[in-house]
């Protein structure tokens, strides 16, 4: 008697499902290998076309000879997509400055003689970027301190041409200056980007002149390392430079000063500045630690800038030292503060007529607080005054020897007491 096929029409056919693939990818893993030796003694995976043989020392061709490889590789990037949306608007700015004077060395030594022509010369290069354009005009922003001192100016445009440049207006506090050229070579205008919504470790593109024009349009690429830096310095004309930066481990040069730091976008999110190369008395070397003045800082004072050709602030019209200059016996004898107080600002001199004076403040009162929120120097002193406008209440908490107390100043701008040089604020 015959038998009769009982199995379930699922299992016959997943049995022969099973057994298809399992055939197929026996197949499959045999080319796979035959591949597999080809590729290894032949440099190609596949084994009908061998466009260039390679080994552990390079592309070779039949002779055995090095040779270029054949092999196209997509160079495109976000980098450099980023760069070339800005790259025509960066400049380098030429500070020109008059000599008086010649110097004869000669076999006698070195002589000044006077030279009735005075002549400019080039006394420093730094960066720069067209950031605006307006009918005949084009707006260009950079550091005050690649400026600073100049009796003309010049810019190099990224063809290589020359424009002379106008002094709009400068800022020594936050480090800006804007400059105005003809508009007729200008074909790109950057754009800026928000630098409040930044984040620590985005990609970060300096453009720039480090070294000068010789190295002009120089890009430089890394992240952004941390936002919120209060970074302070003082410049050669003895001016305060404050500002509250952004840092990148983007190389940034000297040169690179007032060029701009962009994002991914191709959008400008800050003004390169500064940067540190040495840290503490023993000079240790600091790598990659610039600083960029943010782009959303940069936009309200290059548009007063180019309103007003300066920036008003307010002043509490005092002189002041920081309280961790002080020694301890001034402390104890003179200031005669709690002990728990280890930050602070003292005030020197505050006069009757001044705002300070007016809301009752005294020489040798301690400020430890301004509007709520304690402060630990002069810097965050202006910084938190700086954020004010004429016109405006600043509450200031302060010590009058042990005791608390506080004040409400009237912010006005006094001219007789807004003297950069004399730390007066």
């Amino acid at each position: 008697m015959a038998k009769k096929d009982v199995t379930p029409r699922s299992k016959k056919n997943g049995w022969i499902k099973k057994f298809g693939i399992g055939l197929l990818g026996g197949i499959i893993g045999g080319l796979l290998v035959i591949g597999g030796f080809y590729y290894f003694a032949n440099g190609s995976i596949n084994p009908f076309q061998a466009n260039e043989t390679t080994s552990s020392s390079g592309v070779k061709d039949d002779n055995q000879n090095v040779k270029v490889s054949n092999v196209k590789v997509d160079a495109d990037s976000d980098t450099s997509d980023a760069v070339e949306k800005v790259q025509n608007a960066v400049v380098s700015v030429i500070n020109l400055q008059s000599t008086s004077t010649q110097e004869n060395g000669g076999i006698f030594g070195t002589e000044q003689q006077e030279n009735d022509d005075s002549d400019e010369e080039a006394a420093g290069e730094g960066s720069g970027v067209i950031y605006k354009k307006d009918g005949n005009d084009a707006y260009i922003v950079t550091n005050n301190h690649v400026v600073a001192g100049q009796s003309g100016l010049e810019v190099v445009m990224a063809d290589g041409s020359r424009e002379t440049a106008e002094l709009v207006g400068t800022d020594a506090y936050t480090d800006l200056a804007v400059l105005k050229i003809s508009a007729n070579n200008v074909d790109t205008v950057a754009t800026f980007g928000d630098s409040d919504e930044l984040k620590v470790g985005e990609p970060a593109i300096a453009i720039g002149s480090p070294l000068g024009s010789d190295y002009a349009n120089s890009v430089t690429q890394g992240i952004i390392s941390s936002l919120n830096r209060l970074v302070s310095s003082q410049s050669e004309s003895g001016d305060d430079v404050s500002t509250n930066a952004i840092q990148t481990d983007a190389a940034i040069n000297p040169g690179n000063s007032g060029g701009p730091l962009i994002n991914a976008g191709g959008q400008v999110i800050g003004i390169n500045s500064s940067k540190i190369a040495s840290s503490g008395e023993a000079g240790v070397s600091v790598e990659g630690m610039g600083f960029a003045i943010p782009s959303n800082d940069v936009t309200d004072i290059i548009n007063e800038l180019e309103q007003n050709g300066k920036i008003t602030r307010p002043a509490l019209g005092i002189s002041m030292l920081d309280l961790n200059t002080i020694s301890t016996e001034q402390r104890e004898q003179i200031l005669k503060i709690p002990d728990s107080i280890e930050n602070g600002v003292v005030v020197q001199n505050a006069g009757k007529s001044t705002p300070a004076g007016k809301a009752g403040l005294k020489q040798y009162d301690v400020i430890t607080e301004v509007d709520g929120k304690k402060i630990k120097d002069s810097t965050e002193l202006r910084a938190a005054l700086y954020k004010k406008s004429v016109g405006d209440n600043l509450k200031v908490t302060f010590y009058r020897q042990d005791s608390k107390e506080t004040a409400n100043v009237k912010l006005t701008e006094d001219q007789s007491i807004i003297e950069q040089n004399n730390g007066n604020q």
